[in-house]
């Protein structure tokens, strides 16, 4: 049997054989973007690389997720090796769909391809021979929170629970029986290759409804009840509450109006709002949560409107497993050389590999190969190489650290581990979370 150091350069060989391949899957992904749930084409083209592995795909899951088993010799752990099928909606990104205004603004296309590309490799050097246990390469959708009317019409016609797809792949089972987790994130404003962070934000949910009464707009605004005034003071009560939250708790809120009326010289009677409420941690959420809420209640009672407040789970907060990132940086520096990894920090976005995390050990690294700001019509992927093809040796790497011989490694780092929560617990949190409450002038 190879030493492990000769099996990760066999992998990598391999992957470097198939990298116009890789590069080519990433590209294809960028050029036809989709939204969560919505990934057709590209769950296709994950299923039909899968299967060329050999890796038996599942496909339907979770309506359009995809998973595919790479086994080793002898029995042991399972990992799972994940990657994001969705977009976002940037309708102004020069790859975006001119219908559904769907891009890659967020380097998704990168991380199916880094996936894709790991289960070449491996599978192109027979590297099985020298594991323990399995890899599941799973293919996830829905990472992006958006499209929430359309999501929450799903949950009412019953083909999904959750608004997310890893926490959809956890309700449904499709995780059952996996003891690691890991993938890659594209990003641009590191100065290193590659960065493992401690922890991230976590975020619920808010869809809001403010009610009023419409009335002429200048004949007769006093027989209305202005939605729009009351959705105002709301927004302006939450940003009077930033100086409440404990710097340590990272609470980022961010509404948008999404319905502010329907014509402007008629009183809003209907007003929607939309936002996120982010934090490090889910105490510091529900703290933020609260005073949201009450804001809210403030803003309809000032006018004399009512309000409809809607709370759906988002993102639990991540918790990157140390051990497990001390691999991946072995490999970084192995690959990039020294100083090109960085590890620890916290940052204030949120991804539902958080949600993982509280199950199982779990890695979400970010590797630089993009440039312009995420989320945005400037994002692109600048290093298609290291966009694509690094993130496939790394995380290849890293399973055959996690799973060599007999998954030593694996083994220490799952004894080690002690899960914030279990399966059942996490579901029974989650769903607490969704919640409908009304408050109108009289009421409570």
């Amino acid at each position: 049997m190879p030493t492990k150091a000769e099996l990760k350069q066999r992998v990598c060989d391999a992957i470097d054989q198939h990298k116009d391949e890789i590069i080519a899957i990433g590209d294809a992904i960028l050029h036809n973007p989709e939204t969560g749930f919505k990934e057709v084409k590209t769950s296709r083209l994950v299923a039909e690389q899968m299967e060329k592995l050999g890796l038996h795909p599942r496909t339907g899951l979770a309506i359009t997720g995809v998973t595919g088993t790479f086994s080793g010799a002898k029995p042991g752990p399972a990992l799972a090796i994940m990657g994001e099928l969705d977009g976002l909606t940037v309708s102004e990104h020069p790859h975006a769909d001119p219908q559904t205004h769907a891009a890659h603004a967020c380097g998704h296309n990168a991380q199916i391809a880094g996936m894709l590309g790991a289960a070449i490799g491996l599978h192109a050097a027979k590297a099985g021979a020298g594991l323990a246990g399995e890899i599941r390469f799973m293919a996830v959708p829905a990472e992006e929170l958006i499209e929430v009317e359309d999501r929450l019409r799903l949950v009412e016609e019953g083909k999904i629970e959750f608004l997310l797809g890893k926490p959809e792949f956890v309700a449904k089972g499709y995780l059952d029986g996996v003891d690691l987790a890991m993938m890659v994130h594209m990003i641009s404003d590191i100065e290193q290759r590659s960065v493992l962070v401690d922890s991230s934000n976590g975020a619920v949910v808010k869809r809001i409804r403010f009610l009023g009464r419409a009335a002429h707009a200048g004949a007769a605004p006093q027989r209305g009840v202005n939605a729009l005034n009351a959705a105002t003071l709301a927004l302006q009560a939450i940003h009077m509450q930033r100086e409440t939250f404990w710097e340590k708790d990272t609470i980022r809120i961010h509404p948008i109006i999404t319905k502010g009326g329907d014509a402007v010289n008629v009183v809003p009677a209907e007003v929607t709002v939309e936002t996120f409420i982010r934090g490090s941690s889910t105490e510091a959420i529900l703290d933020a949560n609260h005073k949201v809420d009450r804001c809210l209640r403030a803003g309809a009672m000032a006018v004399g409107a009512t309000v409809e407040i809607q709370t759906i789970p988002g993102y639990l907060p991540q918790v990157n497993n140390r051990e497990m990132g001390k691999l991946f940086g072995d490999n970084v520096t192995q690959i990039f050389g020294p100083e090109q990894f960085a590890l620890g920090g916290h940052r204030t976005s949120s991804t539902d590999m958080g949600d993982i995390a509280h199950i199982m050990p779990t890695i979400h690294p970010y590797v630089r190969g993009a440039a312009g700001v995420i989320h945005s019509a400037d994002w692109s992927i600048s290093e298609p190489e290291h966009a694509y093809v690094s993130p496939a040796k790394l995380m290849a790497m890293t399973a055959i650290d996690l799973l060599y011989d007999d998954a030593g490694e694996a083994r220490h780092i799952m004894d080690a581990f002690v899960p914030k929560l279990t399966k059942d617990a996490y579901l029974a949190f989650q769903r607490n979370l969704f919640g409908k409450q009304t408050f109108q002038e009289g009421g409570n």
